[in-house]
């Protein structure tokens, strides 16, 4: 043998596997040479042994991407949803698999909105339209209604080459962009919409973060401000640390029911100019995570502000459909905004967004959304549409799925009676559990949970004992974090601190979904009573 790599059998198999053995540090096998008859090392050629060392050395060489080299914008970015909390949820059901013991049995993955993963059924009519579109042939099926096979065959004649697997048009399919468009005129009562307004998304994210990216600019002092809510939905930290804009924070009023006041949108906005520039103001209605639903007065202050103080509005509307307390009714921004007439309607840049993940729906996995975009200037309207054709198109299933969100059955048609009882049965258990769960939270001493007006989530205040706060100090955690890690630990229940979404000092909270099955939903919040109570003993 004449070392690694030139093997005396010819095989280059054999040659391979010797410089492998040898650049992780073990003694070759080859078939060639006898095995040593005791301890000890096969003896190679100088030129043998400086080979094996070159290849050592190349195995071991430092990586070219690292902490230290990576883009500081995007080790900057947090998402709280699915950051060290879920990650340990997935260690402790791999240990429930493996059969460790535990006070549970199952993790509940209270943290984010998804409703089918959390049992909630799809909406028949949604998937047949999406199955005739992606599988033709069953078109001429009589297992499907005639309503269906209507809109699939319009949707597919929109398609390159009738099928679902085309790219579309970076904007989206025309004939869907005019069913949005139609949906917006008949929800904002006559308010006129414009297809080529309306740009088909990958979900309402993929929306909001493209707007940002083309909004974000200057640098220093002139660098972009981007206001939003506090609490937030952390979709938009993450995106203002990866676009490296500055963050301006709102803070909502809890002791108002989480309202949004124009006089701390000013002291907000009035401080953030000594450091940036401000120039865009995001509103999510109804909240996340918040819940609250905000009232026609309160749209209007919010307007005539961002008129004044010549701000691009963002309007995340995607919890439209999820409006639970009497009393409470989504107005959209840009209704309000015609309404206000043309010195506002005609000058206030608007960008709303809405998706086929949340409402009634809950088809998150299709993430299929839009945005419609209003007084944009005409050279920036192109550049959006580059910028959007660079990802090509968002995917074209999600694109069918939003048109049948936009365009369902109507009275008179055959799917009609199904689709109004399925809707109004997911709208109504929502509605059921939103007020299930703030009541009972409002039983246990030491929460406070304000009324879920809408969207599908709790938010509730948690009171934490000074020695918590200072156990959790020893272990690098904030205070929130730490009590969520000690629920999900002794009950297998998953949620998110309120710390990864904002809150006011000295404040702690945390979200959690309303989507469990009733009963299900019943036994986690005794769960998170029992908690909460031994919690305070504790650490009393």
């Amino acid at each position: 043998c004449k070392g690694p790599g030139v093997c005396r059998s010819g095989r280059r198999d054999m040659a391979l596997r010797c410089a492998a053995s040898l650049a992780a540090g073990r003694q070759p096998r080859c078939p060639r040479l006898p095995r040593p008859a005791r301890e000890g090392t096969v003896r190679w050629s100088s030129a043998a042994e400086a080979s094996a060392v070159k290849i050592n050395e190349k195995a071991s060489r430092e990586k070219i991407l690292t902490l230290e080299s990576m883009n500081p914008q995007v080790k900057a970015v947090e998402y709280a949803v699915r950051g060290p909390i879920l990650l340990k949820a997935g260690e402790i059901e791999k240990e429930l698999r493996k059969g460790i013991k535990k006070p549970f049995t199952e993790v509940i993955k209270a943290n984010i909105g998804d409703a089918h993963a959390m049992g909630q059924r799809p909406i028949t009519f949604l998937r047949q339209v999406v199955a005739l579109c992606t599988y033709p042939n069953l078109l001429d099926s009589p297992s499907f209604p005639e309503d269906a096979k209507k809109r699939a065959r319009r949707i597919l004649q929109g398609c390159g080459g009738n099928s679902l697997g085309s790219y579309s048009a970076s904007q989206g399919i025309n004939c869907i962009r005019e069913d949005v468009a139609s949906y917006i005129e008949r929800r904002d009562g006559g308010v006129p919409a414009d297809p080529d307004n309306i740009y088909l998304t990958t979900g309402a994210s993929d929306g909001i973060a493209t707007i940002l990216k083309i909004l974000v600019s200057g640098g220093g002092k002139s660098r972009t401000g981007v206001m939003i809510p506090i609490p937030q939905y952390p979709l938009y930290s993450a995106a203002i640390s990866e676009l490296d804009a500055i963050q301006v924070n709102y803070y909502l009023d809890e002791e108002n029911c989480w309202a949004l006041d124009v006089n701390e949108l000013r002291r907000s906005l009035n401080e953030a100019k000594a450091y940036c520039n401000p120039k865009v103001l995001c509103i999510i209605n109804p909240g996340n995570p918040t819940g609250q639903v905000q009232n026609r007065k309160c749209i209007e202050d919010v307007i005539h502000f961002a008129w004044e103080e010549k701000l691009f509005l963002l309007a995340d509307e995607v919890y439209q459909d999820n409006v639970y307390s009497e009393g409470c009714q989504f107005h959209s921004f840009k209704k309000i905004l015609y309404e206000m007439g043309p010195e506002y309607y005609n000058n206030v840049e608007l960008a709303s967004f809405h998706s086929t993940s949340k409402g009634y729906m809950g088809e998150c996995g299709y993430r299929g959304g839009y945005m419609e975009v209003i007084n944009l200037h005409p050279e920036i309207k192109g550049q959006l549409v580059k910028l959007l054709s660079v990802r090509l198109c968002p995917p074209v299933s999600g694109q069918a799925a939003m048109d049948i969100v936009v365009n369902p059955p109507i009275p008179g048609e055959e799917s009609y009676s199904q689709f109004i009882k399925e809707k109004e049965s997911v709208l109504n258990n929502l509605a059921k559990k939103a007020k299930l769960t703030e009541d009972m939270f409002n039983k246990v001493p030491g929460i406070h949970c304000n009324p879920l007006q809408g969207a599908m989530y709790a938010f509730p205040r948690i009171f934490i004992p000074s020695k918590a706060i200072e156990e959790a100090k020893a272990h690098k955690m904030a205070p929130d974090m730490f009590y969520c890690m000690k629920l999900l630990e002794e009950t297998g229940i998953c949620v998110v601190p309120g710390s990864g979404f904002g809150q006011r000092e000295g404040s702690y909270h945390f979200r959690m979904t309303i989507l469990p099955p009733v009963e299900k939903l019943k036994i986690l919040l005794e769960k998170v009573k029992d908690f909460h109570i031994k919690f305070l003993e504790k650490y009393a």
